[in-house]
């Protein structure tokens, strides 16, 4: 099976974007010469899943992030509301996650970026996900969407790498244990 990897920030309370989806506070933090290793971690992956919510926020950047290919994992997007400009690099599936990791298996892929939080929850409650790096940001949002929702079992982690840096932002690596799937169809 292919397997996913996380690689996100949150807020010391545990937020990755405010309610409304906006990512601003991100911009706010020090962060000028410091390599946090996202780079090296994309340069792992065959391709990135995100969400609709995490393609809404993307999709209009005067220059798209992403040179890998991306899949939107959407039950409600038409296939409209992809961009022409975007057309050859973003591709929209309603597959359920165990679906989807067969059909990119098929493909050839092996390592899966896992991007937004509706999707990475999903990915975790299926037992998709194998590594997750997680920065924690130095602010206090008191309120947004939750990085991790309401899981129907443990999940078990094994700390691989803590790495903290001036700015005050601090980046965990986890190994996730394999658990019993329950959202395999």
């Amino acid at each position: 099976m292919v397997r996913g990897h996380v690689f996100i920030a949150q807020s010391l309370d545990g937020f990755i974007a405010r309610s409304d989806h906006e990512l601003d506070w991100l911009e706010k933090q020090p962060v000028e010469g410091e390599e946090h290793g996202y780079g090296e971690f994309v340069e792992g992956m065959d391709g990135i899943v995100m969400g609709s919510n995490t393609f809404k926020q993307v999709k209009n950047f005067e220059i798209w992030p992403y040179e890998k290919p991306v899949v939107v994992l959407s039950q409600s997007l038409p296939p409209e509301a992809i961009p022409d400009r975007l057309a050859d690099k973003v591709r929209l599936t309603r597959a359920r996650p165990f679906r989807l990791m067969q059909a990119l298996k098929e493909e050839g892929w092996n390592n899966v970026y896992v991007d937004g939080g509706s999707v990475i929850q999903s990915f975790m409650r299926a037992d998709l996900i194998r590594e997750m790096t997680v920065t924690t940001v130095p602010i206090l949002l008191g309120h947004g969407r939750r990085l991790f929702g309401a899981l129907d079992r443990d999940v078990d982690l094994k700390l691989e790498e803590v790495h903290a840096f001036p700015s005050g932002l601090v980046t965990t690596r986890y190994t996730v244990l394999p658990g019993e799937t329950s959202d395999a169809d």
